[in-house]
């Protein structure tokens, strides 16, 4: 039998996999990780990868779908680690799937559940089942009171009821400070009156709840004007919303929102008014992980089918793979997929070890950049994979209709959770502020010694 240590060799195309699964030693992973990966692929390459481009085609995922990974608890894994190990229990789930307690799973988990469930190259239906869970759920987690856990997450954890993250606004995206819907206090101080609109919220069109960021202080006050909130929006009244047809990703069923004096109570309010901006922020973290983790999945697919076109496919007489700027172009390509995929790997296995505190501050400004680089690994990626495929890369049908709808998903990676160049100006003004506050308590430290 083979050991772990030793993985059998995987004979797929170059670039197929992450060096992991291809055989190749690592310090990172233990039998708990491979065995959750062998688990879990199953599972997802049945209910969801057999039928993701069709589904994508369609532009929704059948709701069944949904409905199989919530009673498989194969929608849990989207939470960011360590999951909310009492609440699981109380509610029953007390494994994962392959036998997983829930209280082992660990970032590592969730990086290999996320590349798992990107493996078709597409966003939108993987996305369409999970985004509400692993970014709506959270903040009623970690900030929420006990009344409003105990209205909320038996439902939404067991996958009874959908939630999804509205924070974007038409004038205010990565700039969330600039929010403008407004929650303003009823005069008998029951309910919050909501007025304004959210746009390019994923899954919102079929969702029960949303997390969603309000100014509850006056105009003005920037971030400490900020408050989330869980609002209802399906048949709520109110609120009205219609799908928005974006490039890519089509199927998770991105939505504009409108609310119109839509009265909410203010049992429902996240933490304290206030301290939104700060739960945003905090929620980002995981938002950014799983959007690099997922985009380096797709250029992984991209560039495995590059090579496996190549491979096969002759011009002026002889394979396409024998032309030197055919190589040059898989050579770059691949080299920062790779670069990306072990920076992917580092992190998590960095946030395994670090107490959550200590990772939410020296992790957080290397977040967005990971997330930002992810998007530029993508497009390289992406771009060599149409040009190899020359006009079949530029067809929405036929045998580079992957590439075709991969180039398409680029946005989708570079623009949400925080645009490309925002994040890398937030990852450097992260470090900075982290160099500041260290070099300041060096210096306090000396002083009170002298």
């Amino acid at each position: 039998m083979q050991s772990s240590a030793s993985p059998t060799l995987n004979l797929g195309f170059p670039r197929i996999e992450p060096p992991w699964l291809m055989g190749l030693p690592t310090p990172i992973y233990q039998e708990t990780h491979r065995k959750w990966q062998a688990a879990i692929r199953a599972f997802i390459e049945k209910h969801l990868l057999a039928h993701a481009e069709e589904w994508e085609r369609a532009e929704t995922v059948p709701a069944h779908v949904f409905d199989e990974f919530a009673a498989a608890g194969m929608l849990i894994p989207a939470l960011p680690a360590p999951l909310p190990v009492a609440w699981l229990k109380r509610l029953g789930f007390h494994e994962l799937l392959g036998g997983l307690p829930v209280e082992d799973f660990d970032y590592l988990h969730a990086v290999i559940y996320a590349d798992e469930m990107a493996r078709s190259g597409l966003a939108g239906p993987p996305g369409s089942l999970t985004t509400g869970m692993a970014f709506g759920v959270p903040p009623i987690i970690k900030f929420g009171s006990k009344e409003l856990q105990e209205r909320f997450l038996p439902e939404l954890l067991r996958g009874q009821k959908r939630s999804c993250i509205a924070i974007t606004e038409p004038d205010a995206g990565s700039d969330v400070a600039n929010i403008t819907t407004t929650a303003v206090k009823s005069k008998d101080g029951k309910h919050y009156i909501i007025n304004g609109t959210k746009k390019w919220i994923t899954n919102g069109i079929w969702t029960d709840y949303a997390s969603m960021a309000v100014r509850t202080g006056p105009e003005g006050s920037g971030p400490a004007g900020l408050s989330l909130m869980v609002v209802p929006l399906k048949d709520y009244p109110g609120v009205s919303m219609r799908r928005l047809k974006v490039a890519g990703q089509i199927s998770a069923g991105t939505t504009y929102i409108e609310l119109d004096d839509v009265r909410v109570p203010v049992e429902n309010l996240i933490g304290t008014e206030g301290m939104g901006m700060r739960y945003i922020m905090t929620n980002f973290n995981h938002e950014r992980l799983s959007i690099a983790v997922g985009a380096t999945r797709t250029s992984r697919v991209a560039l495995a089918a590059a090579f496996e076109h190549v491979l096969k496919r002759e011009a002026f007489g002889k394979p396409l793979m024998d032309q030197p700027v055919v190589r040059h172009r898989l050579a770059k390509a691949g080299a920062l997929l790779e670069s990306q995929w072990a920076w992917v790997e580092q992190f998590a296995y960095q946030m395994t070890r670090m107490p959550k505190e200590d990772a939410d501050r020296e992790l957080g400004g290397l977040t967005a950049m990971l997330k930002a680089q992810a998007g530029i690994v993508l497009k390289e990626c992406a771009d060599t994979a149409v040009l190899l495929f020359g006009g079949n890369g530029y067809t929405r049908s036929g045998q580079g209709a992957l590439a075709e709808m991969i180039y398409r998903e680029v946005p989708g990676a570079r623009i949400p959770g925080g645009s490309e160049d925002v994040m890398m100006d937030l990852g450097v003004r992260q470090l900075v502020k982290i160099y500041k506050a260290k070099t300041q308590a060096l210096d306090s430290a000396a002083s009170s010694k002298l």
